[in-house]
């Protein structure tokens, strides 16, 4: 069983966007929002504990290791709403946890600047703008980690294991380089390979880019709640980070198609991503007509 080679170079070409798609985006906002590398590594951090550990490990012990939750969550629907709550819970209690530890670092680099400014009045005005963009670049910087973090550890390195699975069934080694696994196990990987195509890769890149853009907007969203100094704004953002988990919780209990799932994802992603467009250009556009001609 071989997996043809579109299908094989489909797939790579869908890893390195979604691999480089963060990266890209932060070296082309860098100088415009001021984004600083520290922000980002924030995000990285959150999501490796509190998605990859604390979430992981929260799975586990509901779904396979405590014999009355893992029987009540075998209901579909019970299963996608822990699902999408579990997620929400403990990705944004993280995020808002590491965003009050930024807001306290960028506390602190305020009152100096102020102090600093203080020393020179007369450029407090036009200095003013320059803060606003820093500001909002936190938020932007945190998502880039928090969701280049996910496309990475999510997507594009279980991508590269079947792309090395895929090339080794071409070859015919894949059995000897699987040796260690159960005859069942070793079948399921040869049905997947052999289910693999050119729209999986399409799928993969669709899913992964609409991740990254409504892990940013969720950040924005948090860190101008923060801001605000607004008490609902830890709730609210589970509930929307829920509500984003619950088409993909829905597809895995088998409750609706993934083209449903994918359509959905492709417009939410599309209108998150206008609004981010509309956020981050005004500011641009507002210096742009304060500078003097």
């Amino acid at each position: 069983m071989v997996v043809a080679p579109l299908t094989l170079s489909s797939l790579v070409l869908a890893t390195l966007l979604v691999a480089a798609l963060p990266f890209v985006l932060y070296r082309r906002l860098r100088r415009p929002l001021a984004l600083k590398p520290r922000d980002a590594i924030a995000g990285i951090a959150v999501f490796a504990l509190f998605a990859m550990v604390i979430e992981r490990a929260l799975n586990d012990y509901m779904l396979h290791r405590n014999e009355a939750t893992a029987t009540f969550l075998s209901n579909p629907l019970a299963f996608v709403v822990y699902g999408a709550l579990a997620a929400g819970i403990c990705e944004e209690v993280g995020r808002f946890i590491g965003m009050r530890l930024l807001m306290k670092r960028a506390a602190a680099s305020a009152a100096a600047s102020a102090a600093a400014s203080a020393a020179a009045s007369a450029s407090t005005v036009a200095s003013t703008p320059q803060a606003t963009r820093t500001d909002d670049g936190t938020a932007l910087t945190y998502g880039l980690g928090h969701g280049g973090a996910e496309a990475w550890l999510v997507g594009v390195l279980v991508q590269i294991q079947w792309i090395l699975f895929a090339v080794l069934e071409n070859r015919g080694e894949l059995d000897g380089y699987l040796s260690n696994l159960p005859t069942e196990s070793l079948m399921r990987i040869h049905l997947i390979l052999a289910s693999l195509t050119p729209q999986t890769a399409g799928i993969f890149a669709l899913e992964r880019v609409a991740a990254l853009i409504f892990q940013i907007g969720l950040s924005v969203l948090m860190w101008r709640g923060l801001r605000a100094g607004w008490r609902g704004i830890l709730p609210l953002a589970i509930v929307l980070h829920a509500l984003v988990d619950v088409p993909a919780a829905l597809f895995q209990a088998q409750l609706v198609p993934l083209a449903a799932v994918d359509a959905v994802y492709a417009l939410g992603a599309l209108v998150v991503a206008g609004l981010l467009f509309r956020t981050f250009r005004r500011p641009g556009a507002e210096r742009m007509m304060e500078q003097p001609r």
